[in-house]
């Protein structure tokens, strides 16, 4: 009976490591295709040869999405996008979540607040009435264009609301019967706690505030607001060349749509990439974050 229990748990458990390394290389592989695209030379690129390794090494796509000033501006205004945006999302984050986690009797408009929240996420009022509100506010064409429209992440407020009421109340009782208030509950005992889901939303904005275009486009006027990736969106991909030099045009010539789009998600990807180990070890408990008491 152990044995054929044993055989049985060994099965299952290297029928999980085929599974989870055929996922693994089903998400590592397109992105090793787009790296040796981009190192690649237009030529082999059109042929069909690049695979999984470049062939004809170069660096002229990178040269020609990194060497412009244009491209570093953009830059800068994604890293102070997030350098801004995401520690805003996560303070109100937090400050919204934690009394919306209480129970009634200690936060009597709870279920009001909850509801206020919650239709505002399944309830949009569209594309134009968003435009104008931002509008009519006056922050068109500025930076805080980019972070304020979006500064409270209802669906992450949700999550950590989750997070915060699955943690023992016996903990921040025991405070409070010590002489702690709301706010040092909250900061030294509720915030520590939930350190998993709080990196794990963390990452959710950085990635979000990063890869975000299309407010870009949408409330920027002019295009030397435009953060990372809406500059990129508008030069690469939309091909407008109103935004190029006599110089770059030659550049352009001398890649490909394939080599240069490559280069563009190597970019973008990055700094993502360059953040994700930093979180990682929070990311397996902040994942499952709200399921133990919804």
């Amino acid at each position: 009976m152990n044995n054929d229990t044993s055989w049985g748990r060994r099965t299952f458990v290297a029928l999980n490591y085929f599974i989870l390394a055929a996922v693994a290389a089903a998400c590592l592989l397109p992105i090793v295709n787009v790296l040796a695209l981009s190192l690649s030379t237009s030529a082999a690129v059109g042929s069909g040869q690049v695979k999984l390794w470049p062939v004809d090494f170069n660096l002229n796509s990178y040269a020609f999405v990194l060497g412009k000033p244009e491209f570093g501006r953009a830059f800068m205004i994604s890293v102070l996008r997030v350098a801004v945006g995401v520690p805003l999302n996560m303070l109100l984050t937090v400050l919204i979540a934690y009394p919306l986690s209480k129970e009634r009797r200690d936060f009597r408009f709870r279920g009001l607040y909850a509801w206020y929240f919650v239709v505002t996420m399944l309830f949009s009022g569209g594309l134009i009435p968003w435009y104008m509100t931002i509008k009519m506010t006056g922050i068109i064409d500025t930076f805080w264009a980019l972070i304020l429209p979006g500064a409270v992440p209802v669906m992450n407020v949700i999550l950590l609301l989750n997070f915060f009421k699955s943690l023992p109340d016996e903990i921040e009782e025991a405070g409070l019967m010590d002489g702690a208030g709301r706010w040092q509950a909250l900061w030294r005992i509720a915030v520590p706690l939930s350190a998993p889901a709080i990196a794990t939303l963390t990452l959710f904005c950085i990635v979000n505030h990063w890869n975000s275009w299309f407010e870009g486009l949408i409330l920027m006027n002019r295009p030397e607001n435009y953060p990372l990736q809406s500059y990129l969106q508008t030069v690469i991909v939309n091909r407008d060349l109103s935004l190029m030099s006599a110089v770059d045009i030659t550049k352009w010539s001398m890649i490909s749509d394939r080599t240069s789009r490559a280069a563009q998600v190597i970019v973008a990807l990055l700094p993502v990439l360059l953040v994700y180990p930093f979180l990682q070890r929070y990311f397996a408990d902040g994942i499952v974050m709200g399921s133990v008491k919804g």
